[in-house]
């Protein structure tokens, strides 16, 4: 997968640039975790969870990574719903 499955028509301005972020993250591995994560949800969302999304997308990469491969527990103010929906999006959709 080379980037976003997800056109951006359509979305408000917020949804787009939260779209971007997530697959423009700095390392690949990141974009595709979140880059899909956020294609698969970000039409479905309530602004309450594009802000939670847009919290999560703050982390560094580097920790993000961390968490989701279990080397090292999330951070109390990441370890929110929208957290363990991306963990149960990444283990029933799995890269490659």
């Amino acid at each position: 997968m080379t980037g976003t499955t997800t056109t951006s028509e359509g979305l408000d301005v917020r949804r787009r640039r939260l779209l971007y972020h997530c697959w423009h993250r700095g390392t690949r591995e990141m974009d595709l975790i979140m880059g899909r994560f956020t294609d698969a949800v970000i039409r479905d969302l309530s602004e309450e969870e594009v802000s939670a999304l847009e919290h999560l997308a703050e982390a560094q990469d580097h920790d993000l990574y961390a968490w989701v491969a279990g080397d090292r527990p999330v951070a109390p103010e990441h370890d929110t719903d929208m957290w363990r929906r991306l963990l149960v999006f990444v283990r029933d959709n799995p890269v490659g």
